[in-house]
């Protein structure tokens, strides 16, 4: 956030400069109030440029094995731009390379999903995944495994046919 904060100064500088640059070239003709003018609508284009590309950049930056499975986009009403182009502020990455199966129980699939946000910290979750009854559970400290493989206490919430995690958790074999 901070590096961010120093493009958008370092921008505005810039453009403030190439501004008193046209109006030097130009003889003085323009209005020196276009200065702070362009110096704003510079800082603020970095700043749009830099929310629009931070879903890009991070999905980059992944690891191998994240799977992006779902984004969120969002649009706001101070930011109206936003209503044309809503912007990637969270998304959900699935790691490929933690889903485990277990013979007992084959449509069972557990596995480490991540929760990634523009502004917030990443988090991670262990989820287990019911293939052959469409539903999920969030892996927290009450949940136990029976010896046959099954899950004892977990919260299982059915999800919709078309769910993108447990899509992407079942077609990993």
């Amino acid at each position: 956030m901070f590096l961010e904060l120093l493009a958008v100064i370092f921008a505005g500088v810039a453009g403030a400069g190439i501004m008193m640059v046209i109006i030097r070239a130009t003889g003085g003709r323009l209005p020196k109030w276009l200065t702070p003018v362009a110096a704003g609508a510079t800082m603020i284009a970095v700043s749009i440029s830099s929310e629009y590309s931070w879903f890009s950049r991070t999905k980059a930056s992944l690891p191998e094995g994240l799977e992006v499975v779902e984004t969120v986009e969002t649009s706001a009403m101070w930011r109206p731009w936003t209503y044309a182009a809503p912007i990637t502020e969270r998304f959900v990455a699935l790691d490929t390379a933690s889903i485990q199966t277990n013979a007992a129980q084959p449509h069972l699939r557990l596995g480490q999903v991540y929760f990634y946000g523009r502004w917030s910290p990443l988090n991670r979750l262990n989820v287990a995944t019911d293939c052959a009854g469409n539903r999920r559970a969030a892996l927290i400290d009450a949940v136990s495994f029976a010896s046959d493989g099954s899950v004892d206490g977990a919260e299982w919430v059915t999800a919709a046919q078309d769910d993108p995690l447990i899509e992407a958790m079942c077609e990993i074999s």
